[in-house]
């Protein structure tokens, strides 16, 4: 499996376990030569679930996309849109 490929993995994974409508969660990823960013859209309603009280959900998400991709030997962006 490639790295990039498991990335946006992990990420999908862990927010369609947090919001109402999963199916509406789209991920699209972004590969530099060094550097990779994940877009991340969720529902207007879900939003507030995914960035969570003071954004603590939002950073726990992005900890472990970093954890993962420095793994890898890669930077990781994750973008909430």
């Amino acid at each position: 499996m490639e790295q990039r490929t498991s990335l946006g993995q992990l990420v999908e994974t862990i927010v369609r376990s947090l919001v109402d409508n999963p199916n509406e969660v789209q991920v699209r990823q972004i590969e530099g030569e060094r550097t990779v960013i994940v877009e991340v859209r969720v529902a207007p309603t879900d939003l507030g679930k995914v960035i969570g009280k003071q954004g603590r959900i939002a950073t726990a998400i992005r900890t472990l996309a970093r954890a993962a991709a420095t793994k890898a030997g890669k930077k990781v962006t994750v973008e909430i849109l």
